[in-house]
């Protein structure tokens, strides 16, 4: 299946879940109609059964340049309290997914850019690719859960230091920080996002699932907490036909086959 808004297209193929942000004579910068398009996506991706693994990516030269400053500079705090409780609903959505979503980044991730791609849950960059939390320089602070991803993501004196200042990271200073998975040439990085994305649409995904929801849960419970959860998710992943096929697998030396279930 192939779906095109007017400024996201999203297609389904091997799995996988492919949402390409269509705004590039902006470098992909949100409008309205983007934060429809993606919380359709997410959407989709949740009822569509075919779907198990997801790549956002962006056209032309950039994954995403944050908010459109220009037309934001119209709004009322009214219009942007408004907007922003938008952006925190696909927010959710993706956090709420329970497949995996990989962010695949070329060129800059900037502002809500790189607030997008903490929401996802691997980051694959290009060696030309630059995060940068720019927020504090236009007089705003965070939001797209920047706030909450960065401080957990580099640690609260690094966070900081994207906050205050607004410097840009370069993929390879991302990646020492703990921001970005894997660096890949330019030409390549949406090529390596597919494959591994292909990857995981094979696997078991009713575990990835319980990977995820555990560890998104884990950044705000306990340990006592945790423990509970992890007995408790581990006897009902023992009952699946995944956890069979994959010790059956093991047995007889070859790779495993998951079916989801």
């Amino acid at each position: 299946m192939s779906v095109q808004t007017s400024v996201v297209r999203f297609e389904v193929e091997q799995g996988v879940m492919s949402v390409i942000l269509q705004r590039p004579e902006v470098l992909n910068a949100y409008s309205e109609e983007m934060l429809d398009g993606l919380i359709q996506a997410m959407e989709e991706a949740g009822r569509n059964e075919e779907v198990r693994a997801l790549v956002i990516s962006g056209a032309g030269r950039a994954f995403c340049a944050g908010g459109d400053v220009k037309s934001m500079s119209e709004f009322t705090p009214l219009d942007i309290h408004d907007f922003v409780g938008k952006l925190n609903y696909l927010v959710r959505s993706m956090n709420k997914l329970e497949k995996p979503i990989i962010a695949a980044v070329h060129g800059y991730a900037a502002g809500a850019g790189i607030c997008l791609a903490l929401a996802c849950d691997l980051i694959l960059a290009s060696e030309d690719a630059k995060f940068s939390a720019g927020f504090a320089q236009i007089g705003l602070v965070a939001d797209g859960g920047g706030m909450f991803f960065l401080p957990r993501t580099l640690g609260t004196y690094r966070a900081k230091e994207m906050l205050f200042t607004g410097k840009a990271l370069s993929a390879t200073k991302a990646q020492e920080w703990g921001l970005v998975n894997e660096i890949y040439p330019t030409d390549a990085v949406m090529e390596e996002a597919q494959k591994l994305a292909i990857q995981l649409a094979k696997g078991p995904s009713r575990t990835y699932a319980m990977i995820k929801r555990l560890a998104n849960q884990a950044l705000t419970a306990d340990l006592e907490a945790m423990l509970e959860m992890e007995r408790n998710t581990q006897a009902v992943m023992a009952a699946t036909a995944d956890h069979r096929e994959g010790v059956q697998a093991f047995k007889e030396k070859r790779k495993p086959v998951f079916s989801g279930e």
